[in-house]
């Protein structure tokens, strides 16, 4: 059934514009693929077939920052690869938002030592947290889902 079905001849759809923008954005997120741990595994697990994120428009996980608007920072990032990550980071156009996915990357996980930083958000700003050492594809999923209710309440003031 179609969308000409369910409304008939009325034939106008009205919304303002942050709607509109934030509809596009949502819809076709293209995620840098940041794996450094075992939470790569199940983020690669959320491109296959079973889980299927390109429902979201998510269709391939991009390797160059210079085309990606979504980093998934999945397992822990060392303070020798922090500089890395943070570089990648500003490479990125705007918007732009990081899931840390794992416990690893969210907290240092299991790892308190002086090599491994204690959350990810200590390099970059993080807007959606992940849990599960290491996360299922579902969790990164939910992870995305509520990334997206995010970005539809952003408003134009805040764009620059």
């Amino acid at each position: 059934m179609g969308l000409e079905q369910k409304l008939g001849n009325m034939g106008v759809i009205t919304m303002t514009l942050e709607q509109a923008v934030n509809w596009g954005r949502t819809n076709a997120m293209w995620p840098m693929l940041f794996g450094l741990a075992c939470c790569a595994m199940e983020m690669i697990a959320a491109q296959s077939s079973n889980y299927d994120v390109s429902r979201f428009g998510m269709e391939l996980m991009r390797a160059s920052p210079r085309q990606s608007d979504l980093m998934i920072v999945a397992g822990r990032v060392t303070r020798k690869m922090a500089p890395v990550l943070r570089r990648l980071y500003d490479q990125m156009p705007d918007p732009k938002w990081v899931v840390a996915m794992g416990d690893c990357a969210s907290s240092g996980g299991i790892f308190n030592n002086y090599a491994i930083v204690q959350g990810v958000d200590e390099v970059v700003p993080v807007d959606v947290y992940v849990s599960g050492c290491p996360p299922r594809p579902e969790n990164l999923i939910y992870g995305i889902m509520k990334l997206h209710e995010k970005v539809r309440q952003e408003k134009i003031t805040k764009w620059k």
